[in-house]
């Protein structure tokens, strides 16, 4: 990769900048589309002295994206979100900027061009998250057919939505529900499965695609190590938290309820379609080829979990006020 330009679209995000950092590390020139560059300026001393830049890009302009490709050797879309708001919509920010993403990078003559979808992208599914991505890949794949799809489970790591936001909620609420079909205490209760991975690895995992022509056109699930209930997730969250907090298991019935209401929030807790997506396992279906078939070790949560969350424990919050009064 060592001199080859890559545009990484969505590099500031939470995955996007720990792609930029590992594409640095081989020696490769990074151009960063995103959207307000100021916010993204920490991203420039990932890398040597004008290793790394900035430009202004939405995925909604076809002038913008063009500019931003143009040149460009390689190209990752890592651009993605959770809810909608207005404009960004599922439809528009997984189907339609996917899909100009790769129109662009073909025409500017890229090699090489990735794709970071989700775990349990289906037409069918009833969550329109879940569609939506699955409608994406299709359209990558028609514009740029040797993209390599990247399909992670959950991600955590420092900075991530998924522990940080239950060792918040630990933190402030005496309860941490969960949704289950099943009797709580019951064999089978503790929710859905999840199959969480590493950053780290989802970021090796790009890079290492984007360095031969043997990945090209595949699809690549990626996992951790160990399957874990919903239940057994906010158990660690509260072991590495040093929390008391109840874990309540609820019928889904009552999370579609509590979504009408918290998907109005600035930045919504859950909302419905998020409770469609909750009602599916998402592990890995062993259809595709994973980490391991990257030379890629998945790494566990509990080698990496404990080194974040430590900020959420009472001890520290409390050192942290005894310090502010001085």
């Amino acid at each position: 990769m060592k001199n080859r330009l890559v545009t990484v679209f969505g590099g500031s995000g939470f995955v996007g900048r720990y792609i930029v950092r590992r594409l640095a590390e081989t020696g490769a020139r990074v151009r960063i589309a995103v959207r307000d560059t100021e916010k993204a300026g920490f991203l420039k001393t990932c890398g040597d002295l004008g290793q790394v830049s900035l430009v202004p890009a939405s995925i909604g302009s076809d002038q913008e994206v063009a500019r931003a490709v143009e040149g460009a050797d390689c190209v990752v879309n890592c651009v993605g979100i959770l809810y909608e708001r207005g404009s960004r919509t599922f439809d528009a920010i997984h189907v339609q900027g996917a899909e100009r993403i790769a129109k662009a990078a073909a025409l500017a003559g890229a090699t090489r061009l990735v794709q970071l979808s989700a775990l349990g992208a289906d037409t069918q599914s009833p969550s329109a998250y879940a569609r939506s991505k699955a409608s994406g890949e299709a359209s990558v794949k028609a514009a740029f057919p040797n993209a390599v799809i990247l399909r992670p489970s959950v991600i955590f790591g420092e900075g991530d939505g998924f522990f940080n936001m239950f060792a918040e909620l630990a933190r402030i609420s005496p309860i941490l529900p969960y949704f289950t079909h099943i009797v709580p205490h019951a064999e089978g209760g503790g929710g859905t499965k999840f199959q969480p991975v590493y950053v780290g690895d989802v970021a090796e995992a790009a890079v290492t695609v984007l360095s031969g022509n043997h990945y090209a056109g595949r699809c690549y699930e990626l996992v951790g190590p160990a399957v874990y209930t919903m239940r057994e997730i906010l158990e660690m969250v509260l072991h590495y938290t040093d929390r008391t907090t109840w874990i309540c298991g609820m019928p889904f019935w009552v999370g579609r309820i509590q979504a009408l209401f918290l998907q109005f929030l600035p930045k919504p807790l859950l909302t419905p379609d998020q409770v469609k997506l909750l009602a599916i396992d998402n592990i890995a279906d062993g259809t595709q080829p994973g980490l391991l078939d990257l030379g890629i070790t998945s790494t566990t949560a509990e080698s990496i979990v404990p080194t974040y969350l430590r900020r959420f424990r009472p001890y520290q919050q409390k050192k942290k006020l005894r310090l502010s009064e001085r």
